[in-house]
């Protein structure tokens, strides 16, 4: 039987073994997926067990998307440019880090019909999901990335690898078409991101990375003044559909008994 992990911490939230599990039973396939809380120094171990085909694939989400980078024998393109790792498999007896995030992100986008050429996007978090969502940016022609992190020097060195972003100020908000939370703020539901909506119009795009909670503070706010909203849920299907591809060969389906399955 293959085995098949979410590693993360916090990994609560993560409803990954939730929607593996329902296309490894739909394909009739011989394996289950769990989830892992792990600590960073608990990696080297992981990567070990993959090696010895104790584990057949990982997925890695907060906050080790970038510190499993030095445990991997290679990484896709993909994972060079953004040094940023959510899918892990065994290939020719070398541990492969592959990132599925930024196809996730560009089909989540194509899918809510909206137009990212020439629109300015504010990009809050530095953190390990954020490259992936620059790079997706670019590939979508954006005329312009904020960043803006509550520990600057995170978005400083961001900025040293992908040209044309512009620094600004946590809490400060200019001129954007639309605004993406990457940060881990909104997964518990007291988490708040301070933004005076009457500063910025009510015709903006509001994007959360975070699916589960469905709607975070971010997003109700948003709502609440008319914004366009949406969350991460499409993100992640796409992200995992592209991971349960590389795994098993095979495209599981995305259907309305799907995105059901994760309200």
């Amino acid at each position: 039987m293959k085995k098949f992990f979410v590693i993360g911490n916090p990994i609560e939230h993560s409803l990954s073994p939730r929607l593996h599990n329902y296309w490894l039973k739909s394909n009739n396939l011989n394996a289950f997926y769990d989830k892992k809380k792990l600590n960073i120094s608990e990696l080297e171990n992981l990567i070990k067990e993959i090696k010895e085909k104790k584990i057949d694939g990982i997925n890695v989400t907060v906050p080790f998307k970038n510190s499993i980078v030095p445990f991997l024998d290679k990484l896709s393109e993909e994972a060079k440019t953004t040094q940023s790792v959510n899918t892990i498999y065994l290939k020719d007896k070398m541990v492969i880090g592959h990132n599925t995030d930024i196809e996730g992100f560009e089909l989540a986008i194509k899918n809510t019909n909206y137009d990212l050429s020439r629109k300015k996007v504010l990009l809050l978090g530095a953190g390990g999901v954020s490259p992936s969502i620059i790079v997706a940016l670019k590939n979508m022609q954006v005329n312009k990335i904020y960043l803006s992190n509550r520990t600057q020097i995170k978005a400083e060195n961001l900025k040293k690898t992908f040209n044309g972003l512009e620094i600004v100020e946590w809490g400060t908000f200019p001129d954007f078409d639309m605004i993406i939370n990457a940060t881990s703020l909104g997964l518990n539901n007291d988490d708040v991101i301070s933004i005076d909506h009457s500063k910025i119009g009510s015709d903006k795009f509001f994007y959360d990375i975070i699916y589960n909670p469905s709607e975070t503070n971010f997003l109700k706010s948003a709502k609440k003044k008319g914004n366009k909203t949406e969350n991460g849920k499409k993100m992640f299907v796409y992200q995992a559909q592209a991971s349960f591809k590389i795994w098993n060969n095979l495209v599981p389906e995305i259907d309305e008994d799907v995105m059901e399955l994760l309200n």
